[in-house]
């Protein structure tokens, strides 16, 4: 089978790459370009990515490409991510980037190459169902640390049957052990952590690129001034850092955190607490939905959800939009700490991920 494979210069495709060819596919490395406003700078390791990935493959020894995604990635995910900080909500474009980039862009040009499959290291899992219906379910991967079903819960029916996820039922110690013991030169790179092709560069620095500054005040939910923001974008629910207020202001003497933004007069809400009420809901409204099989899951609980990436599954009842009387909804068993517009909830039903949608 021709399996390409989406080389980044880390550990993971690495070893996803070695394994392929180990169990005999003619496998190929694709190295995707896909950010080009700056890729000179401390913060953007592009270069530093493409020396490690061409080192992988001719280890491995199999042919990699180079492929720029540069203007896809700008069009479909960077606007959008522009777009929903300068609406006050936080997007999460990892997920978009895997819908738009890796498993779109990079996907039709595997195709048009002549690839039965593409894969990438993902920590995720793929298969037909048991139900005969032809249907492709897309799986948390076994290493409950790393599961990465997360940011693929947006993948359809075509997007997986294409994909392979070679690292699906190993741990990761387990991944790096295997390429140190392979003999793969990048073993002991660590893994990145920055957004999406980006980087690992300060937020708001890199924000105020691109969004004008709005200041504005701080306040608590009673209305009471405490202090200056310097503009509802760079700041997101549940967020400490960065707020410069005095503990001790209005009494606890408990950290402050962000717990809401009112656009209309440009104000930024933060509470004492981290255990502050407001910062807890049990009703999660979704808007973009988008269901794996195709089909919106049936009303009702025994679910687990996820508002944020690393979050242990959490119980709760799905209600379709009749149900909710408006948008679908999730409703939790306990509440959930900063649930974050812009940000998404995905529902799964045991390790069967279902799909899920942007929180309103």
């Amino acid at each position: 089978m021709k399996v390409i494979v989406g080389l980044s210069g880390g550990v993971d495709s690495a070893v996803s790459a070695w394994l392929l060819k180990e169990q005999g596919h003619d496998v190929l490395g694709i190295f995707m370009k896909n950010w080009e406003d700056d890729d000179n700078s401390e913060y953007c390791s592009s270069r530093e990515d493409l020396v490690d990935a061409v080192s992988v493959a001719d280890h491995i020894g199999i042919d990699i490409e180079v492929v720029n995604f540069a203007a896809e990635y700008k069009d479909r995910v960077f606007s959008y991510f522009l777009a929903e900080y300068q609406a006050g909500r936080t997007p999460n474009p990892d997920v978009l980037c895997n819908t738009e980039i890796k498993f779109a862009a990079f996907l039709d040009h595997a195709m048009r190459l002549g690839a039965d499959k593409i894969a990438t290291g993902h920590y995720a899992g793929v298969r037909e169902a048991a139900d005969g219906s032809g249907r492709f379910e897309l799986l948390k991967g076994d290493d409950d640390s790393k599961d990465q079903s997360y940011f693929l819960h947006r993948l359809n029916q075509a997007q997986l049957s294409k994909a392979m996820f070679p690292l699906a039922n190993i741990p990761k110690r387990d991944v790096r052990a295997i390429a140190e013991r392979v003999g793969i030169p990048n073993f002991a790179k660590k893994d990145s952590t920055g957004i999406c092709f980006i980087g690992e560069r300060p937020f708001r620095e890199f924000l105020e690129r691109y969004l004008p500054k709005t200041p504005g005040r701080m306040v608590t939910p009673e209305g009471e001034d405490v202090g200056a923001h310097q503009g509802l974008a760079y700041y997101t629910l549940g967020q400490r850092g960065g707020l410069h207020i005095g503990g001790s202001r209005a009494g606890s003497g408990e950290p402050w955190y962000v717990a809401g933004k009112d656009m209309p007069k440009n104000r930024l809400i933060v509470v004492q607490g981290r255990e502050h009420p407001a910062l807890r809901r049990n009703d999660v409204t979704l808007v973009n939905t988008h269901w794996i099989a195709g089909v919106e899951p049936l009303a009702g609980n025994g679910y687990g959800g996820k508002t944020r990436y690393r979050q242990p599954d959490a119980a709760c009842e799905y209600l379709p939009a009749a149900a909710a009387e408006a948008q679908p909804a999730l409703h939790f068993h306990d509440g959930q700490w900063a649930p974050t517009p812009g940000q998404y909830a995905v529902l799964y039903q045991g390790n069967v991920c279902l799909g899920g949608g942007v929180i309103a």
